[in-house]
């Protein structure tokens, strides 16, 4: 395994790409959370995707619903079938925790199962700029850690490839959130296998239930 954690995760969905989502896979709760940001957004909202992997569901769910999104993720593969699967977003290759938007370019962000692959140290300052990233009233979508933990694993999902993880608990995920200028609406420990994540959804002010 390389000693550079995005290097792992880069190679590791590369590899795993189809394993680990097929073309057409719609998990009953993404479409949940989703139809929850829904009610939040304006007509045509543009969304920012933040780890969006093959673009299966999120940007295709929203593209559907006449949104603008934008999906960034670091595996050139999934960044492939994004591009072939929504043709109607915008998808580029890219490091989440290196990517730069203008403040205010974005009605809503959905991160979902992605700050958990990048480094520890980084996910702080990453958060504080989705909060610029936010219009006010925007909402932010993400999914982290709920307890502490770092560490990789050969032969992810049964292929060859490698993956890395590093996560925070979800106190202090809530603590940086807050401290990004954002509310949070609603906060849940989400189940899998015996463990599992956090849940968030929040908003930068103006928000209307």
């Amino acid at each position: 395994m390389t000693s550079d954690p995005g290097e792992v995760v880069r190679r590791g969905y590369d590899a795993v790409s189809y394993q680990y989502r097929g073309d057409d896979d719609m998990p009953e709760q993404y479409l949940a959370w989703l139809d929850e940001l829904q009610d939040s957004l304006p007509e045509r909202a543009d969304v920012l995707d933040l780890g969006c992997g093959c673009g299966v569901p999120v940007a295709r769910v929203l593209d559907e619903r006449g949104h603008r999104v934008t999906g960034v993720d670091i595996s050139g593969v999934q960044v492939e079938r994004a591009r072939r699967l929504v043709p109607g977003a915008t998808f580029m290759q890219a490091d989440a925790t290196t990517v730069s938007f203008p403040d205010g370019s974005f009605d809503a962000v959905v991160c979902l199962y992605a700050l958990i692959h990048m480094p520890l140290d980084a996910q702080p300052a990453l958060i504080e700029r989705i909060g610029r990233w936010l219009r006010p009233g925007g909402v932010l979508l993400a999914t982290t850690g709920a307890r502490e933990w770092t560490g990789g694993e050969d032969g992810w999902l049964g292929g060859d490839a490698s993956m890395w993880w590093s996560q925070a608990d979800a106190a202090t995920y809530r603590a940086w959130i807050t401290r990004a200028g954002l509310d949070i609406i609603h906060d849940e420990f989400v189940p899998e296998g015996d463990s599992g994540h956090q849940f968030f959804r929040a908003s930068r002010g103006n928000f209307v239930m």
